[in-house]
């Protein structure tokens, strides 16, 4: 046989297996209750309406449906995506800024292929996306952390680094950031750090990578507007799914960007798979053409929000908050960030998680300068209400074990300096 890591391509050498993934392997017993998967619940989709969507457009219209279809993505979908774009987003824009993508890990992918060449650096959040950052480092870029709070990004060390980097000449290519009920941590960029992050876009000329997966998923408070919608130098470009509002199953998103930005990555796309789905872009245009996705849209909120106040309560009252347990509140999205204290480590305790039938994903999973061993992540989307509270009950367990455990080490380390 072939010495095969020998002959494979750079960017398979580089392209590691998702942690989340691997992880989840270790989840799939009907015993274990998983806070892990970024899952939509099943009950969401709205599948009897599907099934009879697709029948009918297949019936009526298999020559646009099972056939090819433009790489920039069918006409019936891209107006459809304008007028959401408007009427939800006081977006006003044209179907020559969008690309179809076969969902939003594809947008990731044609993103690094346009921006990235080995070693230029790109500026991410601490925590960000594994997917993004997965992406990102196939391509051999060199990323850059910066630190985030619960508003989002810390504006004013994000611009001390590119300050740094535009000294040192170094070539740096965009920011990367999540600013809606961000995947991991469920916090939200607010409205005056994306005004200092335009700013610092137009004033060190450097794109921003708006990925925006749950922006539609707001069940409280006011939304800050979309970076894209606040830029007037065209230095935005925005990203999102219909995975999380409709299903992953569809594998439908799109890129929203400058029309020169689109061009260049319609080419891109076009050696990638020549075209996403026909039938799912019709199927997508229907239920925004019927007025559906909307109502449906509705329907996943309050669903969500139902489960997120369950965490919430349930973390109130088993978590040791008095031992300096903390977490976020999002205000929407699907998951939310749990930190603990600064000697612990949550990688180190997901196995003991697991005994107790338990599982999270590590926070240091999306920490890409290998932080972040005390926190993690919790999805509050895919599991019941019943099973969120029986969940974090085991999850607290196993904390608040390992505190006391700690504890009896830290005596007794105390015991042995004063004796001797």
């Amino acid at each position: 046989m072939i010495d095969l890591v020998k002959n494979l391509a750079t960017v398979n050498r580089r392209t590691k297996a998702s942690v989340i993934r691997e992880l989840l392997k270790l989840t799939n017993k009907p015993e274990v209750i998983s806070f892990a998967g970024g899952l939509p619940a099943p009950q969401t989709f709205p599948s009897e309406r599907m099934a009879e969507m697709a029948q009918r457009i297949v019936k009526d219209n298999a020559r646009v449906a099972l056939q090819y279809g433009p790489t920039e993505g069918l006409p019936e979908l891209k107006s459809q995506i304008v007028k959401l774009l408007r009427e939800e987003e006081g977006i006003n824009t044209s179907p020559a800024n969008i690309l179809v993508t076969t969902a939003s890990q594809q947008a990731l992918d044609i993103v690094g292929r346009t921006f990235i060449d080995p070693s230029d650096p790109i500026l991410v959040e601490l925590p960000s996306y594994i997917g993004g950052l997965q992406v990102f480092n196939s391509y051999g870029a060199k990323l850059i952390g910066i630190q985030a709070d619960d508003d989002g990004m810390i504006i004013d060390e994000l611009e001390a680094r590119l300050k740094k980097l535009r000294s040192d000449e170094e070539h740096y290519k965009f920011v990367y950031i999540v600013p809606d009920f961000q995947n991991p941590s469920g916090v939200t960029l607010t409205q005056e750090r994306r005004h200092q992050l335009i700013r610092l876009s137009e004033q060190y000329n450097v794109l921003l990578v708006e990925d925006s997966p749950y922006r539609q998923i707001r069940f409280e408070g006011d939304a800050p507007e979309m970076l894209y919608k606040m830029d007037t130098t065209h230095n935005v470009i925005s990203l999102f799914t219909f995975s999380k509002t409709l299903a992953p199953g569809l594998r439908l998103g799109f890129i929203l960007a400058h029309e020169a930005i689109i061009q260049k990555m319609a080419i891109l796309k076009q050696s990638l798979d020549l075209c996403t789905s026909p039938l799912s872009q019709l199927m997508a245009a229907e239920f925004l053409k019927s007025g559906v996705f909307r109502e449906h849209v509705g329907t996943v909120k309050q669903l969500y929000k139902s489960k997120k106040d369950a965490m919430l309560n349930a973390l109130e009252r088993y978590m040791p908050a008095d031992k300096g347990v903390s977490w976020t509140k999002p205000q929407g999205g699907l998951f939310l960030w749990v930190r603990l204290p600064g000697h612990m480590n949550a990688d180190e305790l997901f196995y003991e998680a697991i005994k107790q039938n338990v599982a999270y994903v590590i926070g240091s999973a999306f920490h890409c300068d290998g932080g972040g061993q005390n926190t993690m992540r919790l999805n509050f989307s895919y599991p019941s209400e019943e099973q969120i509270d029986e969940g974090i009950k085991r999850l607290a367990g196993v904390i608040k074990h390992n505190l006391r455990v700690k504890s009896k080490v830290k005596a007794a380390k105390a015991g042995l300096e004063i004796g001797s």
